[in-house]
């Protein structure tokens, strides 16, 4: 049961960075997707990006230019560097794995982490 950490969250203001980090608990390799997802309170958990084994991304339209995911299978890590940061993008962020490929919907991925907070004022 793969096990992900996520970490680097924090408040941060309008126009500013974050670099978030995920670990998963064990060496996944190129057969796991992996991606992040956001949830704002009263909102419904959206993709904000992923990754697959060939290092290939994939982001919704609202996202492109500002994020960019990027992973270190020597390390486990998978990261998530986010510049320009509006207030809209406050949110728990969320990195989560599945076999297969990248695909939109939050509840076809099978291994989650527990979120880090991120407020941008």
């Amino acid at each position: 049961h793969v096990q992900l950490v996520e970490s680097g969250g924090g408040s941060v203001q309008a126009g500013g960075s974050l670099r978030l980090s995920c670990v998963t608990s064990e060496y996944i390799g190129n057969s796991y997707c992996m991606a992040w997802f956001r949830q704002a309170p009263g909102k419904q958990r959206e993709g904000v990006g992923g990754i697959d084994g060939d290092d290939f991304t994939k982001y919704p339209d609202s996202m492109m230019a500002r994020f960019i995911i990027s992973r270190d299978n020597s390390a486990n890590t998978l990261f998530l560097q986010m510049s320009n940061l509006e207030p809209e993008d406050t949110a728990m962020y969320y990195c989560a794995a599945r076999v297969g490929p990248i695909v939109s919907s939050p509840t076809r991925w099978n291994y989650w982490g527990q979120g880090t907070q991120v407020t941008v004022s």
